[in-house]
């Protein structure tokens, strides 16, 4: 029986220990150069190396992204770059340009290649044939379905691991190589600068009637006619595995420290649960309720059952809880928070548990260490004290339902 990876992203040192902490098995993060997400802090040569020794410490593997499509100067940075990667202690590298796979192989010999999505592989033509040109892994294409994906594993080499997005925001073009934001902003989305056009509202304008703006219209529903679903996979674990998936992938190395937390933790539950009872899963209800407690768009399956569809409101997320505070210390009876967001004497939140079911806590009192008791807490990065019967894991999460966010 395969033992799924729960695989995280990490866009800076507080998602990854966040990822950590609430049970990844690998997270992939991006350096300062040839990584797909330029939004986040990423990692320069000593954090990156201060990460894998973390990482490595709780026994989670390190995957460094290396999926741009690098120009002639870059190309020329690359084998240094590869360098200070495998010195790192890095798990292994995620490529798609063919010219920077073979100088991972050449460079970093013993260090596993995987093949990234941004590859588009389709079938187990390619699959196989990446195989043998080095590929430990490759990560399929998000078009997909699981039928698909079983064929795909039946036909390639079974040392062949295979990788696939479960969670997190679809891109318009899926897994191909848009050029939509670099036509529109001159934001190259392949070189990790897209500006999601994908997601913005569209009119027409006839050319002789300036400023008249006519509706795009799709079923009557709006003229959001490129913005994708979320993906969600929650719910199919058993499903994705015995396809033959062997790492569920999390998107998101743009998205928050608490993001992080919340999906890994309910992927890595969900995973818990399917291992315990493979011929029987069934996904607890709280598990599910996590990845809603998080900011989202309208949640799809994705290719995997079939086309997931356009969501035609607006660009618009799905918001009603958010973190308020993360535990640092315990001592004597209180615990010592940094405070995220917002929060009062009396209201009721959470305790997000790492690799655990959240559990309720009411704020009874808030101490300020300079002002003594206060009914607020509203400076973020504070600390405050609040009393609670036993210690929880520095680390751990509190959030709080709001009516809107």
């Amino acid at each position: 029986m395969i033992t799924p990876e729960v695989l995280s992203p990490a866009g800076d040192m507080q998602r990854l220990a966040a990822a950590v902490q609430y049970g990844a098995d690998a997270v992939y993060l991006g350096a300062k150069m040839f990584g797909m997400r330029a939004a986040p802090q990423n990692f320069a040569p000593d954090e990156l190396k201060q990460a894998v020794g973390l990482c490595h410490q709780k026994g989670v593997k390190v995957y460094l992204t290396c999926n741009t499509v690098p120009t002639n100067q870059e190309a020329d940075e690359l084998p240094e770059f590869l360098k200070i990667a495998g010195d790192c202690g890095v798990d292994a590298i995620i490529a798609a340009d063919v010219g920077v796979m073979m100088t991972v192989k050449k460079v970093l010999p013993d260090i596993p290649l995987h093949i990234s999505t941004q590859a588009g592989v389709m079938n187990y033509l390619t699959a196989t044939e990446l195989y043998h040109m080095g590929a430990a892994r490759v990560v399929l294409a998000r078009e997909l379905s699981l039928d698909e994906i079983k064929y795909l594993r039946e036909h390639t080499p079974p040392q062949l691991e295979i990788e696939t997005f479960v969670h997190g925001a679809m891109c318009m073009s899926v897994s191909g190589r848009c050029l939509l934001s670099n036509y529109m902003v001159q934001r190259d989305a392949n070189r990790g600068e897209c500006a999601q056009p994908c997601r913005w509202g569209y009119f027409l304008m006839e050319e002789k009637r300036p400023g008249q703006y006519f509706p795009v219209f799709e079923d009557e529903k709006g003229s959001y006619i490129l913005n994708a679903k979320d993906l969600c996979m929650i719910e199919h674990i058993d499903k994705l595995v015995n396809a033959g998936v062997t790492s569920l992938k999390i998107e998101g190395r743009a998205k928050s420290e608490y993001y992080v937390a919340a999906i890994t933790n309910a992927y890595r539950n969900a995973v818990d649960e399917y291992l315990h009872s493979p011929q029987e899963f069934h996904l607890s209800e709280w598990i599910v309720q996590e990845t809603r407690k998080v900011s989202h768009r309208e949640y799809s399956t994705g290719f995997y059952f079939g086309k997931p569809g356009q969501y035609y409101q607006n660009a618009g997320y799905v918001r009603s809880w958010d973190i308020i505070a993360v535990v640092d210390d315990y001592k004597d009876g209180f615990l010592e928070v940094i405070e995220r967001n917002r929060f009062f004497k009396g209201d009721m939140a959470e305790v997000m548990l790492p690799k655990g079911k959240p559990v309720p806590i009411k704020i009874q009192r808030i101490i300020d260490p300079e002002e003594g008791e206060v009914e607020t807490a509203c400076h973020p990065m504070k600390r405050y004290l609040i009393p609670y019967d036993h210690p929880l894991p520095k680390g751990a999460m509190i959030r709080m339902e709001r009516e809107s966010l």
